[in-house]
């Protein structure tokens, strides 16, 4: 493989970036107690995040194990290493659209939209308004990082946060400041984790062709997938233009499914980064997941994302694999946290219970 010349700086974040030390790799510990059932084990991401690391700086030859791109509908054959606690699991999905089966999960969800499919067979087990398109807020991200993978940055490249990094549609709060340096893998990590807005910002900004064209394949990647109903305006989801239904969402998240890098990096639980800063000094970021289901370790997540701004209510998108079987979930315009989360730990307890034949 052949290296780019790195300056100083660079190097050491990189190997900031690949060095985990004792309290990081406490926080990438597995889904649940060693002693709970094996098929969580290596199944989503929070496990092993040096791994991820691995493939994004690996060559970037067509063999690198990055991605392969699901088109999100219809009848498909993918492969995914690493997923579903197998190095080589390859499944057939086939999108039958049989809603109002005998399979339905029979719930009452409190949120404006809700889609939930069986995964492995494609059928939508619940749904709820899923064809009204929405503000989706914050699960942006998954698009964006999508978008920034699809191009095959160096991911060891160093981005310094610009003013502009902080102007947005919406005032959004932040912990990171003008200046802040940190390389590409982290900012991207930040963005999946700890929903940093400017993180997400800087990415778009620094693509080939800059911020303009970033957008532009965004909404060319959902066209893509078949997200008829979804619109893309920024790369962080203060913008309320940002809308897709339920049902379209399902699509996005079952193509991020892909990726490895969003697998794991949208479940690690916590990561203390460290963040160079010329004019302010140097400082340890030490942000925890945005979702409370991927802390508490007590249910099998392999891709995670929430939103929230007040034309969206409370959302969240997820990957979760219950009785060995993965499902994909969409709660989108809840009127609180209470309620997302209730909403989500009411489907994940339905699936638990549910009959398949």
């Amino acid at each position: 493989m052949k290296h780019l010349p790195l300056t100083k700086q660079q190097l050491v974040a990189a190997m900031i970036s690949l060095s985990l030390g004792s309290a990081a790799q406490a926080a990438l510990s597995i889904n649940g107690s060693p002693a709970e059932s094996s098929a969580r084990v290596s199944w989503g991401g929070a496990d092993s995040l040096s791994e991820a690391r691995n493939i994004m700086y690996s060559s970037k030859s067509a063999t690198t194990p990055l991605k392969k791109v699901d088109n999100g509908y219809g009848t498909t054959s993918i492969t995914n290493s690493n997923s579903y606690g197998s190095s080589s699991n390859r499944y057939n999905t086939t999108y039958r659209g049989s809603f109002g089966s005998s399979s339905m999960i029979p719930i009452s969800t409190d949120s404006r939209s809700v889609a939930v499919i069986d995964a492995e067979t494609g059928e939508s087990i619940y749904e709820k308004d899923a064809n009204i398109a929405r503000p989706m807020a914050s699960i942006t991200k998954v698009m964006t990082a999508m978008v920034v993978l699809d191009a095959g940055l160096d991911m060891r490249e160093e981005i310094t946060l610009d003013p502009e990094d902080f102007v947005g549609p919406k005032r959004a709060s932040s912990r990171l400041k003008s200046g802040d340096r940190m390389n590409r893998a982290e900012l991207l990590l930040m963005s999946l984790m700890k929903s940093e807005n400017p993180a997400a910002k800087s990415l778009a900004r620094n693509y080939p062709g800059g911020y303009n064209a970033f957008i532009r394949a965004m909404n060319r990647k959902a066209q893509e997938l078949g997200m008829t109903t979804a619109f893309f305006g920024d790369p962080t989801g203060l913008d309320k233009r940002n809308v897709a239904s339920s049902n379209d969402l399902v699509k996005m998240v079952r193509a991020a499914g892909n990726y490895d890098v969003i697998r794991r990096f949208s479940t690690t639980k916590s990561y203390d980064f460290f963040v160079a800063n010329y004019s302010s000094g140097n400082r340890t970021y030490k942000a925890n997941n945005t979702s409370s289901l991927v802390r508490s370790g007590n249910y099998p997540i392999g891709i995670s994302k929430t939103g929230f701004i007040n034309e969206a209510g409370r959302c969240v998108v997820m990957e979760t694999r219950v009785n060995n079987r993965p499902a994909i979930i969409v709660i989108l315009g809840a009127n609180s946290s209470a309620t997302r989360w209730g909403d989500a730990k009411n489907i994940l307890t339905s699936l638990a219970t549910r009959q398949t034949v």
